[in-house]
């Protein structure tokens, strides 16, 4: 009969409503575990952990951090010597000038740029320049020569000093010092002797740390130089370290030189020493008739004038 006919595709619509029924009540759970506070909501793991421990969801605030604390430098001993302005009762022109061996510090009187000539000082650099040229051509000094080398510091003999002096080339030499021990001062003689050379005393204490650094004889000889210098005698054994005690005097290295100009009617007396943290220098001018041992007084008598009490 026409009343009981079912129309095509009606025996689906209950099926199509319970899909549709189930799509949203699955929306709804959904929804639910969303919302904060639900019961549906999640409680394990809820904050995740970075494998380092810290929580990803607060960012440490590195303001709060202590600041890094940099290692304070440990503070240099002071040097035996103090800067002073000295007022000594000394005829003639002096000046002296020391050099800190572990900064590059110097310090001095206000004419240690001044120049004079170095008469025997200047030996210890002539002889440090034979003995590294030696080296870096591949040759090793005889002992005759090593023993020239010797007398050389030791006793300040002119005419071996005089050969070893041809021998590196006379103003050449010269001219290697003031470059290679950056001196700003000092000249070549005009005559190109070793005698006349002009330093002045800030140069000679940058001589001595050039001697003790090894750029003057080179890695080879310098601990040879500097004993030899320790060991300095007879009337060159005077001035910088004889203001120090006994036991002391022993480590420190010299040169020193005096000669008496008589084209100039002066006596040039000067001296060169190196210390455990130090280099100096000091220069004295006088009227020649004053003899030798005047200046070699006052060259010591100006280093006890600069030492710290305690020395």
């Amino acid at each position: 009969m026409a009343g009981s006919r079912r129309r095509p595709g009606s025996h689906h619509r209950p099926l199509a409503f319970t899909a549709v029924a189930v799509l949203l009540v699955g929306l709804a759970l959904v929804s639910l575990r969303l919302v904060p506070g639900s019961p549906l909501r999640p409680t394990a793991a809820a904050h995740p952990v970075a494998p380092s421990g810290r929580s990803t969801t607060a960012p440490t605030d590195r303001r709060s951090r202590p600041l890094p604390q940099p290692t304070p430098s440990p503070s240099l001993e002071p040097l035996p010597f103090e800067a002073q302005e000295l007022d000594l009762d000394i005829k003639g022109w002096y000046a002296w000038s020391v050099l800190d061996k572990r900064n590059g510090e110097i310090i001095g009187s206000k004419n240690m740029g001044e120049t004079s000539t170095t008469a025997s000082m200047i030996k210890a650099w002539i002889v440090a320049d034979y003995l590294r040229r030696a080296a870096e051509a591949g040759q090793t000094p005889s002992d005759a020569k090593l023993a020239d080398a010797t007398s050389i510091i030791r006793d300040s003999d002119n005419t071996r000093a005089e050969q070893f002096y041809n021998g590196v080339g006379r103003a050449a030499s010269i001219k290697r010092l003031i470059s290679m021990c950056k001196l700003t001062d000092s000249k070549v003689a005009s005559d190109g002797g070793w005698s006349r050379t002009n330093l002045s005393p800030r140069d000679t204490a940058r001589l001595g740390l050039c001697i003790d650094d090894g750029r003057a004889a080179g890695p080879k000889w310098t601990k040879w130089l500097l004993n030899e210098m320790r060991l300095v005698r007879g009337a060159g054994d005077f001035g910088i370290r004889k203001a120090f005690p006994t036991a002391q005097q022993k480590t420190i290295a010299i040169k020193n030189g005096w000669i008496d100009r008589t084209r100039e009617q002066e006596m040039h007396i000067n001296c060169l020493a190196i210390g455990d943290t130090w280099t100096m220098g000091v220069m004295v001018r006088y009227p020649i008739n004053m003899g030798y041992d005047y200046g070699m007084k006052n060259c010591q008598k100006i280093t006890e004038a600069l030492l710290r009490e305690g020395t």
